[in-house]
């Protein structure tokens, strides 16, 4: 969770800079190591993005656990995150990396809450 937590800081002064797309892929990253914590937690891990992706979505969203939301805004980071890092002729816009950022959070403070110990 410390690694999400740092891409999101990330992501905010990417953001601050008007440097959007690294913004968005950063956003995505902190997600992308918040859910693999998720996963190591479960005492799974995996090497490809799909494969986080996909058993994320049948682990913990068609189970209940997260909210069916995370899937489309997992999906809209991923893109983003594509675009940002690989797409030379596209732009993230300042609106779409602050949705991402707001996003990001929401999701790694969801799971930060699950793997808290309850008490």
């Amino acid at each position: 969770m410390t690694a999400a937590e740092a891409k999101l800081k990330a992501a905010k002064i990417l953001q601050g800079s008007g440097l959007y797309g690294d913004a968005a892929s950063r956003a995505y990253y902190g997600v992308f190591h918040a859910i693999s914590a998720l996963h190591l937690a479960s005492g799974n891990s995996f090497s490809s993005h799909a494969q986080l992706i996909g058993r994320f979505n049948k682990d913990f969203v068609h189970t209940g656990i997260f909210a069916p939301a995370f899937t489309r805004i997992l999906t809209r980071l991923f893109e983003d995150r594509q675009l940002g890092d690989y797409d030379a002729t596209a732009e993230i816009t300042p609106e779409q990396a602050n949705q991402d950022i707001t996003d990001a959070h929401q999701i790694i403070q969801a799971i930060r809450t699950h793997l808290t110990p309850k008490t």
